[in-house]
């Protein structure tokens, strides 16, 4: 079918030629345990218009750019991005990107970033929960994060597989449980270490869900009562939390959708297909299950199918969609900073009782 005013899945994967050359040269077949899937603008078509997708805002999966070399990754970013943009031109209407970047090359993803941004028409950018073992939410990204943060950039965060999953032995694909784990140490570190409260005009998506975010919230919230992330997070870590939104990639369940409707704004909630490697009759059941959840009434269901995205994305808005308005974050104000300075005493009794 044609998908007319259909979804904006803003979890959806390009392949592009570069990539699977470097990839090839370099004998790495599997992604987190899956199959590289053969890949081509016309199958992503195909499978938007079989499920409703008007708008994909496709970005490069993990592993990145980033190989051991860092010319090449400089290069590999590069060429992945002018061939989003090519893509974008050749179907116009029907293709957004989040651009890959040179990570973890702060100085060197500083300058594609704007590139992208500036001159490619990039809906935003792609990082990876951990690069090298780096998680987002480093100071080594300080100079990045205040990049993006003065653009209002929008960044979608996807996991990697950070070296301890690997050493950890578990015999399983890394895809069922380890990529949920590198979402998971990024969103929380990139709040305990204060780089949400000092960036607060960036607006973050979590892939998957936020991995498992939602369910541990609660327990991630006890660090307010404890120093020194008190400071680095005053507005508390339930609100940090609540800025993030979440794409269904993979985790359309009704278990899931539960968790998030008690958490968040049903308006940080995104369709994300994760199409190809969800391949095509994945995709169709997830779009199934969206579409046939109790969770969710049908303005709600509709919301994340498309205008939830559209707050953050409005340059792909049509005649007849509701103008949404992102909400503006904002780093605690004199009057916040004050208050919660009236908590500390609070806070140190707590640390002396708990190291008692």
């Amino acid at each position: 079918m044609n998908s007319g005013r259909g979804r904006i899945d803003v979890h959806h994967h390009l392949v592009p030629p570069a990539f699977v050359s470097v990839m090839e040269r370099r004998g790495i077949t599997k992604v987190a345990g899956a199959p590289l899937p053969k890949w081509s603008p016309e199958a992503s078509l195909d499978v938007m218009d079989a499920n409703g997708i008007e708008v994909a805002i496709t970005s490069l999966s993990a592993p990145g750019v980033h190989f051991g070399d860092k010319r090449e990754a400089i290069d590999l970013a590069r060429r992945c991005n002018d061939f989003a943009a090519e893509m974008a031109a050749r179907h116009p209407g029907r293709f957004g990107n989040f651009a890959v970047l040179p990570m973890p090359f702060t100085g060197e993803a500083c300058v594609e970033a704007a590139r992208a941004l500036d001159h490619l028409g990039a809906d935003g950018v792609v990082l990876l929960g951990s690069t090298d073992g780096i998680f987002l939410g480093d100071s080594r990204f300080d100079d990045l994060m205040a990049e993006l943060d003065r653009r209002g950039a929008l960044v979608f965060v996807h996991p990697n597989l950070h070296a301890t999953s690997g050493a950890i032995g578990l015999d399983m694909p890394g895809f069922l449980m380890e990529f949920l784990c590198d979402t998971t140490r990024a969103a929380l570190n990139l709040i305990l270490t204060g780089a949400m409260e000092r960036h607060p005009r960036i607006n973050f998506i979590l892939s998957h869900a936020g991995g498992f975010l939602p369910y541990i919230a609660w327990r991630a919230s006890l660090a307010n009562m404890m120093a020194p992330f008190a400071d680095r997070a005053p507005q508390g870590v339930l609100t940090y939390i609540r800025r993030f939104y979440f794409d269904t990639a993979l985790s359309p369940s009704p278990m899931t959708m539960a968790a998030l409707r008690e958490l968040v704004d049903p308006g940080h909630i995104l369709f994300g297909s994760d199409f190809p490697f969800a391949p095509a009759p994945i995709t169709a059941t997830q779009v199934a299950t969206l579409g046939n959840t109790t969770i969710w009434n049908p303005a709600t269901r509709a919301g994340i199918d498309r205008a939830h995205a559209l707050a953050l994305l409005p340059r792909w808005r049509r005649d007849g969609d509701a103008a949404g308005i992102a909400p503006v974050n904002r780093s605690l104000s004199l009057r916040g900073r004050i208050r919660s300075g009236l908590t500390r005493p609070v806070v140190a009794l707590v640390e002396a009782l708990r190291n008692r």
